[in-house]
Protein backbone atom coordinates (compact mmCIF):
# COMPACT_ATOMS: atom_id res chain seq x y z
CA UNK A 1 0.00 0.00 0.00
CA UNK A 2 2.78 2.62 0.96
CA UNK A 3 4.53 1.50 -2.39
CA UNK A 4 1.39 2.62 -4.68
CA UNK A 5 1.10 5.70 -2.66
CA UNK A 6 5.23 6.71 -3.47
CA UNK A 7 4.52 5.57 -7.24
CA UNK A 8 1.65 7.80 -7.22
CA UNK A 9 3.21 10.76 -5.50
CA UNK A 10 6.27 10.40 -8.11
CA UNK A 11 3.56 10.72 -10.92
CA UNK A 12 2.14 14.17 -9.85
CA UNK A 13 5.96 15.59 -9.04
CA UNK A 14 6.66 14.26 -12.93
CA UNK A 15 3.35 16.07 -13.96
CA UNK A 16 4.33 19.46 -12.60
CA UNK A 17 7.82 19.48 -14.31
CA UNK A 18 6.94 18.69 -17.79
CA UNK A 19 4.27 21.50 -17.65
CA UNK A 20 7.09 24.22 -16.26
CA UNK A 21 9.76 22.71 -18.41
CA UNK A 22 7.28 23.13 -22.18
CA UNK A 23 6.07 26.57 -20.81
CA UNK A 24 9.04 28.17 -19.83
CA UNK A 25 11.89 28.04 -22.48
CA UNK A 26 12.04 24.29 -24.30
CA UNK A 27 13.50 23.05 -21.08
CA UNK A 28 12.72 20.53 -18.96
CA UNK A 29 14.11 18.11 -15.49
CA UNK A 30 13.49 15.93 -14.33
CA UNK A 31 15.33 13.71 -11.20
CA UNK A 32 13.99 11.43 -8.44
CA UNK A 33 11.43 9.69 -10.13
CA UNK A 34 10.92 5.69 -8.59
CA UNK A 35 11.32 2.43 -10.24
CA UNK A 36 9.17 1.43 -13.90
CA UNK A 37 8.54 5.59 -14.02
CA UNK A 38 7.80 7.36 -17.63
CA UNK A 39 9.77 10.69 -17.99
CA UNK A 40 9.35 12.90 -21.11
CA UNK A 41 11.03 16.18 -21.62
CA UNK A 42 8.99 17.54 -24.82
CA UNK A 43 9.95 20.82 -26.64
CA UNK A 44 7.43 21.92 -29.52
CA UNK A 45 8.29 24.63 -31.68
CA UNK A 46 6.35 25.98 -34.78
CA UNK A 47 6.47 28.76 -37.19
CA UNK A 48 3.23 29.33 -38.77
CA UNK A 49 4.09 32.78 -41.53
CA UNK A 50 2.30 33.07 -44.27
CA UNK A 51 2.73 36.83 -46.24
CA UNK A 52 1.19 38.10 -49.37
CA UNK A 53 2.05 40.88 -51.17
CA UNK A 54 -0.13 42.69 -53.73
CA UNK A 55 1.48 45.42 -55.48
CA UNK A 56 -0.20 46.93 -58.08
CA UNK A 57 1.60 50.48 -59.81
CA UNK A 58 -0.16 52.54 -62.00
CA UNK A 59 1.36 55.44 -63.98
CA UNK A 60 -0.92 57.35 -66.54
CA UNK A 61 0.60 60.20 -68.56
CA UNK A 62 -1.94 62.53 -71.23
CA UNK A 63 -0.46 65.09 -72.33
CA UNK A 64 -2.30 67.07 -75.07
CA UNK A 65 -0.85 70.23 -76.79
CA UNK A 66 -2.00 72.57 -79.30
CA UNK A 67 0.33 75.44 -80.41
CA UNK A 68 -1.19 77.55 -83.68
CA UNK A 69 0.50 81.03 -84.24
CA UNK A 70 -1.39 84.18 -85.54
CA UNK A 71 -1.97 85.80 -88.71
CA UNK A 72 0.42 88.27 -90.35
CA UNK A 73 -1.54 90.53 -93.04
CA UNK A 74 -0.43 93.52 -94.95
CA UNK A 75 -3.19 94.36 -97.21
CA UNK A 76 -5.25 97.56 -98.64
CA UNK A 77 -2.71 100.04 -98.28
CA UNK A 78 -1.09 102.45 -100.31
CA UNK A 79 2.53 101.48 -98.82
CA UNK A 80 2.57 98.30 -96.55
CA UNK A 81 3.93 98.18 -93.46
CA UNK A 82 5.58 95.17 -91.76
CA UNK A 83 3.73 92.09 -89.72
CA UNK A 84 4.83 89.93 -87.57
CA UNK A 85 2.95 87.23 -85.26
CA UNK A 86 4.23 86.03 -82.69
CA UNK A 87 5.86 82.47 -81.88
CA UNK A 88 3.56 79.56 -80.07
CA UNK A 89 5.26 77.67 -77.90
CA UNK A 90 4.05 74.31 -75.48
CA UNK A 91 6.42 72.74 -73.01
CA UNK A 92 6.06 69.41 -71.08
CA UNK A 93 8.40 67.85 -69.01
CA UNK A 94 6.86 64.61 -66.73
CA UNK A 95 8.79 62.68 -64.42
CA UNK A 96 7.73 59.84 -62.09
CA UNK A 97 9.87 58.03 -59.99
CA UNK A 98 8.07 54.71 -58.60
CA UNK A 99 9.68 52.48 -55.35
CA UNK A 100 7.87 49.40 -54.07
CA UNK A 101 9.72 47.09 -51.42
CA UNK A 102 8.34 44.31 -49.62
CA UNK A 103 12.05 42.72 -48.77
CA UNK A 104 11.41 43.86 -44.90
CA UNK A 105 7.59 41.84 -44.60
CA UNK A 106 8.67 38.68 -47.16
CA UNK A 107 12.26 38.12 -44.98
CA UNK A 108 9.99 37.36 -41.65
CA UNK A 109 8.59 34.42 -43.36
CA UNK A 110 10.79 31.49 -41.78
CA UNK A 111 13.10 33.86 -40.35
CA UNK A 112 12.57 31.71 -37.16
CA UNK A 113 15.27 30.67 -35.02
CA UNK A 114 14.46 27.33 -33.22
CA UNK A 115 16.95 26.71 -30.41
CA UNK A 116 17.13 22.44 -29.62
CA UNK A 117 15.09 21.38 -26.14
CA UNK A 118 17.82 21.04 -23.04
CA UNK A 119 16.33 18.43 -20.96
CA UNK A 120 18.18 16.25 -17.81
CA UNK A 121 16.70 13.71 -16.60
CA UNK A 122 18.43 11.93 -13.89
CA UNK A 123 18.64 9.97 -10.35
CA UNK A 124 15.82 7.34 -12.35
CA UNK A 125 14.78 4.22 -10.99
CA UNK A 126 15.11 0.69 -12.52
CA UNK A 127 13.21 0.29 -15.41
CA UNK A 128 12.46 3.83 -15.72
CA UNK A 129 11.94 4.86 -19.63
CA UNK A 130 13.08 8.23 -20.19
CA UNK A 131 13.24 10.19 -23.35
CA UNK A 132 13.74 14.33 -24.40
CA UNK A 133 12.27 15.29 -27.46
CA UNK A 134 12.42 18.29 -29.35
CA UNK A 135 9.53 18.92 -32.72
CA UNK A 136 10.61 21.69 -34.80
CA UNK A 137 7.79 22.59 -37.75
CA UNK A 138 8.58 25.73 -40.14
CA UNK A 139 4.95 26.17 -42.11
CA UNK A 140 5.77 29.28 -43.94
CA UNK A 141 5.20 30.93 -47.48
CA UNK A 142 4.93 34.14 -49.60
CA UNK A 143 3.56 35.30 -52.18
CA UNK A 144 4.24 37.91 -54.02
CA UNK A 145 1.99 39.35 -57.02
CA UNK A 146 3.26 42.17 -58.69
CA UNK A 147 1.22 44.44 -61.55
CA UNK A 148 2.97 47.16 -63.14
CA UNK A 149 1.50 49.16 -66.09
CA UNK A 150 3.15 52.28 -67.89
CA UNK A 151 0.47 54.40 -70.20
CA UNK A 152 2.05 57.29 -71.88
CA UNK A 153 0.18 59.30 -74.25
CA UNK A 154 1.34 62.30 -76.13
CA UNK A 155 -0.38 64.31 -78.82
CA UNK A 156 0.96 67.46 -80.49
CA UNK A 157 -0.25 69.73 -82.54
CA UNK A 158 2.01 72.86 -83.86
CA UNK A 159 0.59 74.49 -87.02
CA UNK A 160 2.17 78.44 -87.95
CA UNK A 161 0.06 81.08 -89.02
CA UNK A 162 0.09 82.19 -92.76
CA UNK A 163 1.97 85.70 -93.47
CA UNK A 164 0.07 87.51 -96.41
CA UNK A 165 0.97 90.91 -98.51
CA UNK A 166 -1.20 91.59 -101.04
CA UNK A 167 -3.38 95.00 -102.37
CA UNK A 168 -0.50 97.06 -101.80
CA UNK A 169 1.24 99.81 -103.84
CA UNK A 170 4.20 99.00 -102.18
CA UNK A 171 4.01 95.50 -100.48
CA UNK A 172 5.87 95.45 -96.81
CA UNK A 173 6.76 92.35 -94.97
CA UNK A 174 5.04 89.93 -92.72
CA UNK A 175 6.02 87.36 -91.01
CA UNK A 176 4.80 84.47 -89.23
CA UNK A 177 6.24 83.50 -86.03
CA UNK A 178 7.31 79.74 -85.18
CA UNK A 179 4.90 77.11 -83.52
CA UNK A 180 6.71 74.13 -81.57
CA UNK A 181 5.60 71.59 -78.82
CA UNK A 182 8.19 70.37 -76.68
CA UNK A 183 7.63 66.54 -74.51
CA UNK A 184 9.65 64.82 -72.38
CA UNK A 185 8.57 61.72 -70.03
CA UNK A 186 11.02 60.10 -67.25
CA UNK A 187 9.61 56.87 -65.62
CA UNK A 188 11.81 54.65 -63.33
CA UNK A 189 9.91 51.77 -61.46
CA UNK A 190 11.13 49.29 -59.09
CA UNK A 191 9.84 46.40 -57.70
CA UNK A 192 11.47 44.38 -55.34
CA UNK A 193 9.67 41.62 -53.24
Amino acid sequence: MKKQLYRAAAATVLGLSLTTGIVAADTGNISNTGPGSSNHVTANSTNNSHLSNHNSVHVDNDNWQHAYTGHANVSGNTTGGSASSGAATNSNTTSASLTVSNTSSAGGAGSMSFSPASGSINTTGPGSTNTVTSNQTDNSSVHNDNWVSVDNDSSQHASSGSANVSGNTTGGDATSGDASNTNSSTFTINVSN
